[in-house]
């Protein structure tokens, strides 16, 4: 059964990754997902470029388009205000997400007259009506969560708040998305729970990524990578583990996949391929 299928981008910062992103869009545009979502920088550091991006997709892309909006150095009346803009744009899915601390920071502190965590936001955003909630859901340990049962009953407070949907942090072996999938639902959560998937363009730059956020690395994968980088073989390497992994979970009965693009679009599109997920149609230009 073909997969349904979703994109993460990021705005871009500069000219250059300007035109990365668009590529990226007529890359992958053509195998249908069913939504795109575009991301907000670490301490809302991208607000007005994710709301432009945002935007710009929904309008010219044909896409079904969902902004990240977060909890971090606004008030609740700004952060509310950024959603209606969204809203006025004709935008109506945001991922709802507390929000990494600002630069510099060690640890998140709300505004003062802001949103204490993501279930306050997520309440107030599903108060207006006007949003279908997606929610970030985390396989392994939060690093800033008590246990792992922390984090799923922290995750059924998300859902039970209004969200629909939750979409997870990358991990590298199917069984760890499966037993947390099992976990959720032995804790009363019905909703969907999306596994998402990080295609390795740059295995250092992916395992800093991983210690950061607390996502296991699996010695096999540590070691394949490093043998891989002896051969040139990066690639082939990322889009076989890759694909496996996605192979792995659809047997299982997973029916939907979340990518970590990147704006790097080409790994993705290759592991969709592989998958059986082909282009419906040609896209039309985007402006």
């Amino acid at each position: 059964m073909r997969p349904q299928i979703s994109f993460e981008f990021f705005p871009p910062r500069n000219v250059e990754g300007t035109f990365r992103l668009w590529d990226a869009v007529q890359v992958l545009s053509p195998l249908d997902p069913r939504f795109v979502s575009v991301t907000y920088g670490a301490g809302g550091t991208t607000r007005d470029l994710t709301r432009d991006v945002v935007a710009t997709l929904h309008k010219h892309s044909g896409l079904a388009t969902a902004a990240h909006l977060t909890c971090v150095d606004a008030t609740r009346a700004e952060t509310l205000e950024i959603a209606q803009g969204f809203a006025a744009a004709g935008v109506s899915d945001i991922v709802a997400l507390r929000g990494d601390p600002p630069k510099g920071a060690e640890k998140f502190t709300p505004h003062p007259n802001g949103f204490a965590n993501s279930v306050e936001l997520i309440e107030a955003l599903s108060e207006t009506g006007d949003f279908n909630i997606r929610v970030g859901a985390y396989p392994d340990i939060h690093p800033e969560a008590a246990d792992a049962q922390a984090d799923i009953d922290w995750l059924k407070r998300k859902l039970d708040a209004g969200a629909s949907e939750a979409l997870t942090q990358f991990f590298f072996e199917a069984e760890t998305f499966l037993r947390f999938r099992d976990a959720c639902a032995k804790a009363g959560i019905d909703k969907q729970i999306i596994p998402g998937i990080l295609p390795i363009e740059n295995w250092k730059g992916a395992r800093n990524f991983a210690k950061r956020c607390g996502t296991h690395i699996p010695a096999w994968v540590d070691d394949a990578f490093g043998k891989a980088a002896r051969d040139g073989r990066e690639d082939l390497l990322a889009t076989a583990i890759c694909t496996e992994l996605c192979s792995e979970l659809l047997d299982e009965g997973v029916e939907n996949l979340h990518f970590y693009t990147l704006n790097r679009p080409e790994l993705t599109r290759d592991v969709c391929f592989a998958l059986g997920v082909t282009p419906n149609a040609k896209l039309e230009h985007v402006a």
